[in-house]
């Protein structure tokens, strides 16, 4: 339970995360994994945070695809709330459940935990699936009394669910099914086309969001094609993991530390920047 200051907290950058959805001036949104990752992206100026469900999982030592335990990612949630001080929008894959019941209490402790929006999937999964889990994520965020934002991600392009030729209208269908079921932001992941992108901005009524994948437009083009939000995804935690296996495999396999020494962040900045408790 918490208790009526954080309440009031959350409520308010809730309310805040809404506003920084503006169609022709997306949000970026550089995804984190926990709380040390996202102090760090939040102290680059960033306006609101996300995490990413992958890299959360893999740092628990989880693969990526709903595996990841429902209170596991709570308590993640909750350190990362002590020390950042935007709102917080939480990757719930597709809220670890089938059941629409037990997606409305994984989406409730969410909140209780701080987080102030999500994102929810498809998948493969039928969208009557994702718009009665929409339902119940939003009655969870009424009895919290927290104006969630729900992002219904739909995975029509990233999966490949109908030919191409469809992709738009297909997107958009869905798009209407989730924004009545109460979604607040349509998310296309996967599409990077140019004019796929004007043609589903254009026609959805949500904000819409769209993820780094290879071929995507500049942040800049995608303003002019009315995206409202960009997300980095896996992306940031990926190149993270990769620069510690090359740092690894240099150390213990070649026998060397010269690219250990290169450091872009000494350890006093570092520790300095984690000696500063924030929000909470």
């Amino acid at each position: 339970m918490i208790d009526n200051r954080q309440t009031q907290q959350t409520a308010a950058r809730a309310d805040t995360f809404h506003g920084l959805h503006v169609p022709g001036k997306p949000l970026l949104l550089a995804n984190a994994w926990d709380a040390g990752s996202a102090l760090l992206v939040e102290s680059c100026g960033a306006a609101a945070l996300a995490t990413t469900s992958a890299g959360l999982a893999w740092a628990h030592g989880y693969p990526d695809g709903d595996v990841l335990p429902p209170a596991v990612l709570a308590t993640a949630v909750a350190e990362i709330i002590r020390v950042v001080s935007v709102p917080l929008s939480v990757d719930a894959e597709g809220g670890y459940s089938d059941d629409p019941r037990v997606v409305g209490e994984n989406v409730r402790a969410i909140i209780d935990a701080g987080g102030i929006g999500i994102n929810i999937e498809d998948g493969s999964s039928p969208p009557d699936l994702l718009v009665a889990k929409i339902e119940a994520a939003r009655s969870a965020a009424a009895g919290a009394g927290v104006n969630l934002f729900i992002n219904a991600r739909t995975d029509v392009y990233l999966r490949g669910l109908v030919p191409v030729e469809a992709a738009v209208d297909e997107a958009v269908a869905r798009e209407a099914r989730y924004r009545e079921a109460g979604a607040s932001g349509i998310f296309v992941a996967g599409v990077a086309d140019p004019d796929a992108i004007r043609a589903i901005a254009a026609a959805v009524k949500l904000p819409l969001n769209v993820l780094v994948v290879p071929g995507l437009p500049t942040i800049a083009a995608l303003g002019e094609l009315g995206v409202a939000r960009v997300s980095a995804g896996s992306g940031i935690a990926q190149g993270a993991a990769g620069l510690v296996k090359r740092l690894a495999t240099e150390f213990l396999a070649e026998r060397r530390f010269d690219s250990m020494l290169e450091k872009t962040l000494d350890y006093s900045q570092l520790n300095t920047l984690y000696g500063t408790r924030r929000g909470g």
